[in-house]
Order: structure tokens, then C-alpha cells, then sequence
């Protein structure tokens, strides 16, 4: 990177770089540092007992968030993976004999905002009451060369926050950095996991590894990511989901297995849906839908107390209750209530008849499922806030699932709604092999209609089916979407540490000869561009009295020592 491309603070920080290793003090040792006590932990023990000998020689690390430099006294701020702590520096302790370098010129002048920085003291509390670190020795660990947003709060108002969701999310280190709560986000995301995850295992059931890249993307209805194998010269497709390979292990003999798995799925973007996403899928032998509605309940419940110490849950300006049992409602009986309109037993002609009547937008190449999901999603689905499981879907739409024992056009499975969105999808699993031959056959079919998201024939599964699978019932969670809830978040991509993101946009910026056309010199040239100015068009649209001054003050604050250019000779170059 040019120094003509880099702003005035890179600069500064580069030059300061420079002083460091003038000083002989190396900005990035690879020497161990040791940790014995962190931000929150100091807090807690030291209000708790002040006397406490623990905490007369301590050592700490963290990147400085803010400094007040006082003369031969200074407070600053660090943070480390906990939190934030005042530090207290004195001059005459940092430098016991006559050099005052390190003081002097390394902490009051060579460190910045930003910097890593490791320190040795203990801990007391100030005249005003804040429990600090009195610093007796610090070590740059880390120097920063970009600077870092800073948040200013003035009359309880925060200004210049680091808000932008394109910048947050795709330099999503910045964002943890300065916006404690999406740190704290993600510590209940990973709590979330846990939770299932003891939940499962306090049962008995084994986690489990499936494949990622898969000759054929099977166990759900959706576009798939495709790449290519050279060794073996074949196509191969990331995972849209992984319950054909969970359930070939229940015919294995496991009687219960899980997985939280990546899946991708060609789709569309939005707040809800990221074409990468975490899923967890647990299948269960010798169970049922029924049994496996009262596990989902019970494994939500029990997250929602480990977040928050209550089954109440704040999601918007909407209070859901997580406290068992969920409501139940068959999807027939859904539309029934929503439409007024009974759709048991109806053909494809008569449901594209309902959707045109319901206003609902339809496709040539839609079966009887996609046509009940189309009116079932308008029409019903927003409409379930508190969580519903809602059951026996018509056998079109769930080619993987075993047939209603009461009713052979429904099938056993429930997807729970919450806040008007699908959280789970459960069935009791088809272990028919010719049924399941049948139906993969009916998915053939529409394909061949043209609908791009029908399940592939995966024969591999249908022998492994003809070896024998027990009765199983199996359960899918989008981990994201529980976290959203879970954590009060309107957006997937706050849930999510690197969200997919379109490709970033490369400011084409104008070099120096595009300045020196106007007639400027090649000096006061790189001076514009650094004062950010990257187009010569952006140049011309600033009054001239403005740039003039912003000129003559870069170059005194930056002693460069150039001749200041008259406002008549900017204005003239403007023109």
C-alpha cells in the first residue's frame, strides 16, 4: 500500500511504528505473555474484598479503548475478553530510574487507541470510587495501524456509533470490538448450543459428523450449491441437509444420533435466510412425531430458562412465552380456520382454484404440496406469535415421512411456528422402502415439471431402508433462527459472525498526475488525496476557501515544510 493511498492516522500510526523500533521495542513480540487476571473477574473480587492479597501483583492484557493524558499522571481504558478496566499510569513507577522514555515518549506519545498492550500492578480504587489497576510496568504487545471508530456518548447521546450493518457485518472484528452487545450476542448463541447439546447427551444420544459434500443432496427440497471433484471427475454438491446419512445410522444400530450441521442451500437472501446456515437434526429410534413434539418443547424450554432465567422472552415489541405445552393444530385445520376454506381431499385443479380465489400467486410447476404450502404460508403462517406446532401435513409435501396412521393423504410430522416464522420440522420417519422408492419417484416427477427445488432419488438410502430401520421419529432446529429469538434479533446476519455478503465495492480512486493536471504541484497533489479526496470530481464539488485551509493546516500540523498555495492559485486550480 502507497503512503499516497493511506490516511492521515495510518500514517501517523506507521510513523509511530517506526519510533517503536527506533527505541528498540518490537510492536509484535512472539514471546508468551502471561494472563493472571481479566477485567470482570478483578471487579467482582475486589468489591468483595478489598485486602484480598490475589490482587496485589497482577498482570492483564487488553487493547486500549480511550486515554487521558495529565501530565505526569494518566488514566486509560483497556479491554479484554471480559470487559473494560480503568488503568492508573505514574510516571515516576513506569520509570523508576532517570530515563523517562518509556512514558515520556512510548505511552504519552507512540501508543494510540487500539493498541494491545500487557501490564503488571495491582489492583485499588480511586478517590472517585472506580476500581482500576495502579500500572507499575506495561509492554506494547500489539500496534494498531488502522484506527478504530470511537464512540462518543455527551448528555447520555452517543454519537459517531459504529452502526453501518455493511460495515458491522463485514468487518465484523471492528464490530466487536466497539459494540459490547454483539459480543454478547454470540456468547448466548454459543450457551444456546450447549444447552441442546447436554440436553441430548444427559439422554444418551451420540453426536455425530455426516459428510458436507455429498454425490447426492438429499433429506430436504432445495436448490443446491454444486462443485466439481477432479480426482474423481465427478459433480458433487454441498449438503442441503443431513438426514439421509443420521438416519442410515439409526439402521446402523444407533438408537439415538445428532448433528449441528453447516448446510447451504442456493437461495435467496434476506433477514431470515443465509445460503450457509447452522441446522441441528436428532433422530430418535422406537419414537414418534407425538414424542418427539414433547422433547422439541421440553429442549426449548430448557434454553429459554438457561438464557434468561425465564420462559418469557422479549422478541420486539412481542412477549413469547416459551413455558410448556405449545399449542397443537393440524395444517388442514389452519387453513380451514384462516380461510374459511376445507381443502381435505382436494385435486391439483381445485387448490390452483383456491389460490386464484385467495389472490395467491402460482407456477405451472407446482404439485399439490407446493400449492398447500403456497396457501398455507400467505395465509396462516404470520399469524402464529406464540410457539404452535402445527401437524399432519398432506403426504405431498413430505416425501421423507411416514403416512398418517389414521389418514393415508396425511402424513405424521409438525414444523413449529414461533413469531410467524417455522422453527423445527419433525416427522415420524418413513422406514418403508418400496413407500419411500414411490414418493421419490412422485419428486422425479416434478422435476421433470420444471420445479428446480424436488428431491433427487438417492437409491443408496432406499437400500440401506431395505436392511431394516426401526420405527424413528426425527427432529430439524434452524439454530439461527433459535438464536434470533432467543437474543431478540430482527436479522440474521446479527446472529451470524461473518453473514454472507455481496461482493465489496473498490472505490476507483484518481492518482496523483489527475491532480496535476489542474495545475497543482505533485506534492500538494498526495496532500489532497490524503486528506481524502480520491476523485478529482469530489475535488471541484469543495469551496476553495475550505480546501485552502485544510491544505495550509495538514501541512503545519505534519511540518512538511511546503510553500502554502494562495487561495487564488486553489481557486484557479477548481476551475
Amino acid at each position: 500500500m502507497s503512503a499516497v493511498e493511506l490516511s492521515e492516522q495510518e500514517l501517523i500510526r506507521r510513523n509511530s511504528l517506526e519510533e517503536l523500533n527506533k527505541l528498540g521495542i518490537n510492536a509484535f513480540p512472539a514471546d508468551e505473555f502471561e494472563i493472571t487476571h481479566y477485567s470482570e473477574d478483578i471487579k467482582k473480587q475486589f468489591e468483595a474484598n478489598e485486602e484480598e492479597e490475589g490482587l496485589k501483583d497482577i498482570t492483564m492484557a487488553g487493547r486500549i479503548m480511550s486515554r487521558r493524558i495529565m501530565g505526569n499522571a494518566s488514566f486509560a481504558e483497556i479491554k479484554d475478553q471480559q470487559g473494560r478496566i480503568q488503568l492508573y499510569f505514574r510516571r515516576d513507577d513506569i520509570c523508576e530510574g532517570d530515563d523517562k522514555t518509556m512514558y515520556n515518549t512510548v505511552f504519552k506519545k507512540l501508543l494510540d487507541i487500539g493498541d494491545i498492550i500487557g501490564i503488571r500492578g495491582y489492583v485499588f480504587k480511586t478517590q472517585m470510587g472506580e476500581t482500576s489497576v495502579y500500572v507499575k510496568e506495561f509492554k506494547v504487545l500489539t500496534k494498531s495501524l488502522k484506527p478504530l471508530p470511537i464512540v462518543k456518548e455527551k448528555d447520555g447521546k452517543t454519537y459517531d456509533a459504529f452502526t453501518d450493518p455493511e460495515l458491522r457485518y463485514r468487518q465484523r472484528y471492528v464490530d466487536l470490538i466497539v459494540n459490547d452487545q454483539v459480543k454478547d450476542t454470540f456468547l448466548k448463541r454459543t450457551k444456546i448450543i450447549n444447552t441442546m447439546r447436554d440436553f441430548f447427551n444427559d439422554k444418551g444420544y451420540m453426536e455425530v459428523e455426516t459428510p458436507i459434500l455429498q454425490a447426492i443432496p438429499g433429506g430436504a427440497s432445495a436448490r443446491p450449491f454444486e462443485t466439481h471433484h477432479n480426482a474423481l471427475n465427478i459433480p458433487l454438491y454441498l449438503r442441503i441437509a443431513n438426514e439421509l446419512y443420521l438416519k442410515r445410522l439409526i439402521v446402523g444400530g444407533f438408537d439415538g444420533v445428532y448433528e449441528f450441521a453447516k448446510d447451504f442451500r442456493n437461495e435467496g437472501m434476506d433477514r431470515t435466510h443465509n445460503p450457509e446456515f447452522t441446522v441441528m437434526e436428532i433422530y430418535v429410534a422406537y419414537k414418534d412425531y407425538k414424542w418427539m413434539m414433547n422433547f422439541t418443547e421440553e429442549m426449548i424450554e430448557k434454553v429459554a430458562l438457561a438464557l434468561h432465567g425465564t420462559t418469557k422472552v422479549q422478541v420486539g415489541d412481542k412477549e413469547i412465552d416459551f413455558k410448556r405445552p405449545f399449542k397443537r393444530i393440524s395444517m388442514i385445520d389452519s387453513i380451514q380456520e384462516h380461510t374459511g376454506v376445507d381443502i381435505n381431499g382436494m385435486n391439483e385443479e381445485q387448490l390452483f382454484k383456491v389460490c386464484a380465489d385467495l389472490g395467491i400467486e402460482t407456477d405451472p410447476s407446482m404439485g399439490k404440496g407446493k400449492l398447500i404450502d403456497e396457501i398455507f404460508g400467505e395465509k396462516c403462517e404470520g399469524s402464529y406469535i406464540q410457539p404452535t406446532f402445527i401437524t399432519d401435513y398432506p403426504v405431498e409435501m413430505s416425501p421423507l415421512c411416514k403416512k398418517h396412521r389414521e389418514n393415508p393423504e396425511l402424513t405424521e410430522r409438525f414444523e413449529l411456528m414461533v413469531n410467524g416464522k417455522e422453527l423445527a420440522n419433525a416427522y415420524s420417519e418413513l422406514n418403508d422402502p418400496i413407500d419411500q422408492l414411490d414418493r421419490f419417484q412422485d419428486q422425479l416427477k416434478l422435476s421433470e415439471k420444471g420445479d428446480d427445488e424436488a428431491m433427487f432419488i438417492d437409491m443408496d438410502f432406499v437400500r440401506s431402508l431395505e436392511y431394516g430401520m426401526p420405527p424413528t421419529s426425527g427432529m430439524g432446529i434452524g439454530v439461527d433462527r433459535l438464536a434470533m429469538l432467543m437474543t431478540n434479533q430482527q436479522s440474521i446476519q446479527e446472529v451470524l459472525l461473518f453473514p454472507q455478503m455481496r461482493p465489496e465495492k473498490k472505490v476507483e480512486a484518481d492518482g496523483p498526475e489527475k491532480y496535476v493536471e489542474l495545475g497543482m504541484a505533485q506534492e500538494w497533489a498526495e496532500v489532497i488525496i490524503k486528506l481524502g479526496y480520491k476523485k478529482v470530481d469530489a475535488v471541484k464539488e469543495v469551496k476553495p476557501t475550505k480546501l485552502h485551509q485544510e491544505m495550509c493546516g495538514y501541512n503545519k500540523k505534519n511540518k512538511l515544510g511546503y510553500k502554502n498555495p494562495s487561495q487564488d492559485d486553489v481557486k484557479a486550480w477548481l476551475a
